[in-house]
Formats: structure tokens, sequence, C-alpha cells
């Protein structure tokens, strides 16, 4: 890690260090570490906000006598869900806070609310501090936790310890969300009726600010991360919750709340509707329905009010952000960063955020030695550029892959100015085909293998065959070059539900020549009652290579038990016109033509494009029920407008041979054969039968091959009432 010369902070005599006395107003001593000089500050004090108590720990660099001793720049870096403060680490190591210390800064971390020594569930004062009655957990409210950060990290600013201006935030998962949650705040602070007040220092009122956070694994919408509904598009600017309401993460939620009861302390139940998880656990594995229920209601708006950083007031940029996820963190993965970055990017223009992605996190991260050095050199450069006028560090996005087995080394860092150039190419699967998902289709023994808590991790294997009662898509094999997944692999379909809440669970796996396959990504997707119109959803994003010969699958379940809660009341829900799209990092015609070009974002109505992403361009309605039909010079089919439309005019049909009729070669000539083109006009909703000449060529290539399946394209603009917007495209195979 790179040192930061503050005022020659490494440069001491340990024998003749100047002691800090205490902190907090003398309620906690400090002592000088006689090995390295380190000033290591711990102990319980009450909490400004409401007395509750906390344990904290503070720590200052070596005296730099003869230069000032401070204000330093400070690190606040807090503890995962579990955990309690951050220790001081031993002489001599970077660990615990002796990693920013040894940097010229002042650290301090705490044991949130309920954990450890602040009244957790094994603390010496739970019973004998009539405080800890509301120092139960809070799930990192931004008025209570949040606050309490702010208020000490001002008490030390009122002390001269720290500069006001140049402090920085960091931490894993539960600490993700805090830091995630002060560098929304930035200069203001959370009052207990909401209300957002300027943060000063409580006794001088100096105004205070993050100046750089590095949240690490963190959510950012609290309620979408522990059930989420399949809304988020990492194309979309705005992506608040529901409706509907969600799917339940059931084995990660179980797990969080039995760690909660072994170590921590809860609210007892119904004593404070504010943090009643008692409560909502119970309410949400009891499952559907969930709407109208106003137990669950309560809890979504206090999820997203109080406890997640996108909607803390964004009438103000945020502080600089480097946000870092795991690709295989199925508790908070790539998404909850995109969530924040896109709307920051197009609210704020030129606003410092940069995302980190990789192979780690929660289950079934690996964590690999290696790559989390990376992140953290990364991380130390970002704090040195914006605490200590260092230099400038890469801002955009950096991604390494996933690779299997552990031992094997990431590729990688891959860079790009913005999420959206990180994937050039494009590689696509139609098919028009319906197929029936089931309730209860799946085997459970492969649920289990790529659960990611009772899993053997990124790297399981399972049965690549094909399950019964499943919707399961496959493209051709990688060519000899491969390609690299690089983002959300997305789903557009036609989606018939006819249930009040079923869901769809989502797996894109890769089967290899010797028919094992390996979980590449997943999601879930809560259909609305009674759906049947087109719908576009994604899975969690990834960075993984896909080998010559090697098989991408889409498997499409009623549920992904154990990770997933099973739907009470689940209806068979049938798929058709599907079409998948893997982002890639290739360029269009790689692989002999088997990576094009990306076709245009699917926005949803009332949507808006995130900066950098193509505006929708040609659209494409969906061919209708029935049989492509070629008769003397002339192709007869028919094709229907969605009723999203107001009306679709100025179509054209594109008529060329499906990936599996030739071979290699032989399909990349049919692949730009337009047989027939024509225009028509149809009323949104309204199907309509074609009958269009056959282009010169196209007479002799149906003569030949009448029997094959084809891939039809028919692409029309969309005529709308208030501009000419045109949507996105749709294929189908007939």
């Amino acid at each position: 890690m790179a040192l930061i010369g503050i005022a020659g902070a490494l440069v001491f005599a340990p024998a003749a260090q100047a002691a800090i006395p205490s902190v907090f107003g003398g309620l906690i001593s400090c002592s000088v570490n006689a090995t390295d000089g380190v000033r290591e500050c711990g102990g319980l004090v009450h909490s400004p906000v409401d007395g509750a108590p906390i344990d904290v720990n503070v720590a200052f660099p070596p005296d730099p006598s003869p230069a000032p001793d401070g204000p330093y720049p400070l690190v606040m870096t807090f503890h995962g869900w579990g955990g309690s403060k951050i220790p001081f680490g031993d002489p001599g190591t970077r660990t615990g806070l002796r990693r920013w210390t040894s940097q010229g800064y002042a650290a301090f971390s705490m044991s949130d609310r309920g954990w450890g020594e602040s009244c957790g569930h094994n603390s010496a004062n739970l019973l004998t501090d009539p405080n800890c009655l509301h120092g139960y957990i809070r799930l990192m409210d931004t008025r209570y936790e949040v606050r309490d950060a702010q208020e000490f990290a001002g008490q030390l600013a009122d002390e001269d310890r720290v500069d006001p201006q140049l402090i920085g935030a960091t931490g894993p998962s539960y600490g993700g969300g805090l830091s995630m949650a002060l560098a929304a705040l930035g200069t203001r602070k959370m009052m207990p009726d909401g209300s957002l007040v300027p943060w000063t220092s409580p006794v001088g009122s100096k105004p205070m600010r993050i100046a750089a956070a590095a949240p690490e694994i963190p959510w950012t919408d609290l309620a979408y991360a522990l059930a989420p509904n399949g809304r988020t598009l990492d194309y979309t600017t705005d992506n608040p919750y529901g409706p509907p309401i969600g799917v339940l993460k059931q084995s990660f939620v179980g797990g969080l709340y039995a760690l909660g009861q072994a170590l921590g302390t809860y609210a007892p139940p119904g004593t404070d509707p504010d943090a009643d998880l008692t409560t909502w656990f119970d309410r949400v594995n009891a499952g559907e329905p969930y709407e109208g229920d106003p137990i669950v209601s309560d809890m979504i708006d206090e999820l997203t009010t109080h406890h997640s950083s996108y909607y803390i007031d964004d009438s103000q940029a945020p502080a600089p952000l480097l946000i870092s996820n795991g690709w295989t963190d199925d508790l908070f993965p790539p998404d909850e960063a995109l969530r924040f970055y896109n709307r920051t990017r197009a609210h704020h223009p030129g606003s410092d955020i940069s995302l980190y992605f990789l192979d780690y996190g929660h289950q079934r991260g690996q964590n690999k030695p290696e790559d989390v050095a990376r992140l953290q050199a990364a991380q130390n450069a970002w704090f040195a550029h914006f605490l200590a006028g260092g230099a400038a560090p890469f801002e955009g996005v950096t991604v390494l892959t996933t690779t299997c087995p552990k031992t094997a080394p990431s590729a990688g860092p891959f860079t790009a100015p913005t999420w959206p150039e990180l994937a050039p190419g494009e590689v696509r699967l139609d098919s028009a085909d319906p197929q029936t998902i089931v309730p209860g289709a799946g085997d459970p023994s492969i649920g289990q293998a790529f659960d990611p808590i009772s899993g053997p991790g990124a790297c399981a294997q399972a049965d690549g065959a094909d399950q019964t009662g499943t919707a399961t898509y496959r493209l051709p094999p990688a060519p000899p070059s491969g390609y690299t997944l690089m983002g959300s692999p997305t789903v557009v379909a036609h989606l018939n539900s006819p249930g009040p809440h079923s869901q769809i669970a989502s797996r894109l796996l890769d089967v290899g020549p010797d028919g094992k396959e390996t979980l590449v990504a997943r999601g879930l997707y809560r259909a609305t009652s009674g759906q049947n119109a087109d719908a576009v959803f994604q899975l969690h994003p990834n960075a993984y290579r896909f080998e010559a010969g090697h098989v991408a699958k889409l498997e499409l379940l009623p549920a992904d038990p154990p990770y997933s809660r099973a739907t009470n009341g689940q209806t068979p829900v049938t798929m058709s016109d599907l079409e998948l799209r893997l982002p890639v990092r290739e360029q269009p015609g790689s692989g002999g033509g088997f990576v094009t070009s990306p076709e245009p974002k699917v926005i949803p109505p009332g949507s808006t494009p995130a900066p950098g992403i193509n505006k929708p361009g040609r659209a494409r309605a969906r061919l209708a029920p029935g049989i492509l039909r070629v008769r003397g010079n002339h192709v007869l089919l028919r094709v229907r407008c969605p009723k999203t439309f107001r009306a679709c005019h100025e179509g054209q049909v594109i008529v060329q041979a499906a990936r599996s009729a030739f071979g290699q070669r032989a399909h990349l000539r049919a692949r730009r054969f337009l047989v027939a083109k024509g225009r028509w006009h149809a009323r949104g909703g309204q199907t309509k039968s074609l009958r269009l000449g056959l282009r010169r060529g196209a007479r002799l290539w149906f003569a030949h091959h009448r029997k094959l399946r084809t891939l039809v394209t028919v692409s029309s603009a969309e005529n709308s009432r208030h501009d000419r917007r045109l949507r996105s495209a749709r294929r189908a195979r007939h």
C-alpha cells in the first residue's frame, strides 16, 4: 500500500511519543503503543443521538513532532453484519485500523447498535445499562446508526483531532450500507423525524462533510436486495422498488436473522414499528399474498425510507464514491451499485463515481487474495487523492473476471470510462416457440448445489441436462475464440402468467463438453397479477468467459430453492418470443460473426435510458401465431403490433436462416439475406396478415429450403400521439 507523507507521519522515536490523553471529552482514555507509536483509544461511550451505549475504537498515527499533531484526515471504517468494531491491528502490520494510520490518517470504528459491546447479545452492559433498552439493532437506520457515526466524527472535530472537511468512510456489507448512506448524505444528517439538516459538529458547529467513500459489497435498496422483483435494469436512470413486492432470498434472509438472534439484540416484537425485525421476518416467511398487507407495506416503506442510500434525497451530489460489489455475491450483487451509479451520472454529471467489480463478497464469492489486494490498492489511491491531495486515481469501471477453480487467476483488470462501454458486443438467442414453466419443476439437488449458503461456492457443478417443466434455451457452442460475458444477461419475452403473484427464477449456466453445468448468473422476477404482456428483466451481472465449445444455457424455473422462497399459489407461466441478450467484451464481428452489435435497449414505459445508453431504435413487432408460408412469388405471414404502441408503420420483414439450419459458413451467408420487404400499418394490439413479394434470389432459396425453420424479423416504428420515439427490437423463430 502506498504511504501518504503527511507531516512525516512514519518518522518517529517510540520512546519520545506524546500521548493523546483522551477523546470524547475525556470519556475514553488513550495510550501510546510502545512498538510503533500508534495512539490507541478504545472503550464505551454513550451516543449523542439518544444515549445508547456504543463501543468505539479511535487510532491516531505516531506523533509527527515537530510537525503539528493533527488535525488528521479521518477514515471511518465499519464492520459487517454479526461483527463488531474494527480492532487496532497488530503493530508492524497494516491490518485493522493500522491500515489507515500507516498512511497518515486517523481511524475510527464502532460496534453498531445491538452488536458486540454496544448492547449485543453477550455484552456486559446489556442488563445493567438502562440505555440498552433502545440500543437494539435498527438495521442501519439513517437516523440512528448512521447518525451515531456522524456525531462521533463531529466530537473528534470539536477536539481538533480530525479535519471536519476530510472524512472518509468504508466498510463491507453492513458497513458498506453505512458508508453508502454517509456518502449520499454528504454534508447533511437525518433527524429522528426524517428531516435533513446541515451536518455540523455538536459544540463548535463546524461544517462537516464526507470527502470520499469506498463502500464494499453494499446495498443501496435494502428491500430490493432481500426480496427483488426483477424490475431493476442496468441501463435505466431510475430504479425505485415495486410494485410488485418481490421474491424472498430465503436462505440468505434466514441465515442473517439467525445470526442476529445468536450474536445481536433485536427489539421485542411489536415495540418499535421502525425496527420490528422479528415481526417482519415471520411475516415474509409466511409468504404471499403480500400486497395489501399493512405489515408488509409498513416494512417496505420503512426499509426504503430510512435504511437505503438510494432513497436519501439526491438534490445534492454524493461524496466521491468508489463502490465495489461481487459478481458471485448472491446477497448484494453489482445491481446495488449500478442503481446508484446510473442515477448519479444522470442527475449529477461530472460526479466522481467509480465501480470495481470482481468475484468476491458474500457467498458464493471466492475472495481471491490477489484480487482483494488489487481492490484495496484502488481504495487506498481513492482516499489518497480525496483526503490527502495525492495523484488522481482512475475513474470509471474496473472489473476482474470470475474463473474456476479458485486457484485459477482472474483475467483483467479490464477498464472502461463507463459501464455501457465495458461491453461493445452482444451474443443473442431468439426463440418464438412457447415454453411453459410448471409449478414445482426443478431438481432440488441442483438448487442445493447452487445455493449460496449450503452449496460449495461459485465453482459448483451439476448435471447439465434440461429439466422437465422448465423453460430452457441454449445458444450454439462458443466459437474457437470463445467470448466473455461482461454485464447483465437480459431477457426480453412475452410472458403469460394467469396467477396473482407467480415468480420466475432464472439461471444462466455454462454447460461444458462433459455435460456438467456451472452457474454464471441468476435472477428473480415477480409477475404481476394476470400478466400477459411483453416483459424485460435481467440476471445479475458477471464477467465470465465461455470457452470454445461451451454452451450458454438459460433456464427459467418456478423457484430456485433453497435460495429463493417458493411462491404460495404459483401457477404455470408461459414464455414466448423470447430473446436472450448477452453483453460481451468482444467487438461485433468477432468469432466469425458470432458476436453482433448490441440491439437497442428495451425501455419500459415511464423509464429513462441511463447516460450513455442508446435511445430506442427500430422496433420489431411480434410475429403472430401461425406458420410462415411461401406461395409462388410471395411470402405469407401474420404480425401483431404490441399493445403498448399506438400504431406500427413503415414496417419491413426480414427472413433469414435459423442458426440450427446450416453450418456456420452457410449461416453467415444467410444472416444478411433479405428476402421480403414491404410497408404496412397496424393499430396497437392489432394482428395483420401480410402478403409480401419475394426479392430477387429469394425464390430460389425458398425452393430449396421450404421445410427448414427460419428466423423472421419484423421491424416497425412506433407512431406516438406525442412524439416519434422508436421502440426496441424483437425477434422470433418461425
